[in-house]
């Protein structure tokens, strides 16, 4: 539920803000607004954490990193509990513990979204595997 609020805006950020959502489809500036005050917050609240755009919308990943939803995927698939999970995760994705760390500290936060993002990650593999497997038969 949303409650109506009064911001003030100075004019050059008001002007930004309505050209940012006038340039994205179906977005209006108090939207716009809403969603960059609830990723600002959540960065604030996970240092490390920023939010990128992508084929299934917006999503929280490690900065110069994979996507949160990478990283829990990675540590649920793994034998290593603990640090060495920690560790292994921070070789494969090529980035620190620390920030591997910041991952599942956004997770423990976020999980119902970052479980969403797992589970549509694996539904659009399984359509891309079988569209293979069907154009691999009618070229073979």
């Amino acid at each position: 539920m949303t409650t109506p609020r009064s911001i003030r805006f100075d004019d050059a950020v008001l002007a930004r803000l309505r050209h940012q959502a006038s340039a994205e489809v179906g977005n209006n500036v108090s939207a716009l607004a809403h969603r960059l005050v609830d990723e600002g917050l959540r960065m604030a609240e996970h240092p490390g954490i920023i939010f990128k755009p992508g084929p299934s919308g917006r999503r929280a990943a490690l900065a110069y990193g994979p996507d949160v939803w990478e990283v829990v995927k990675f540590l649920r698939e793994i034998d290593e509990r603990g640090p060495a999970a920690l560790v292994a995760a921070a070789e494969t994705f090529a980035v620190d513990v620390s920030r591997v760390t910041s991952a599942v500290s956004y997770y423990g936060d976020y999980s119902a979204e970052i479980d969403g993002e797992i589970e549509a990650a694996e539904v659009a593999s399984v359509r891309a595997e079988h569209a293979w497997t069907v154009q691999q038969k009618l070229i073979a």
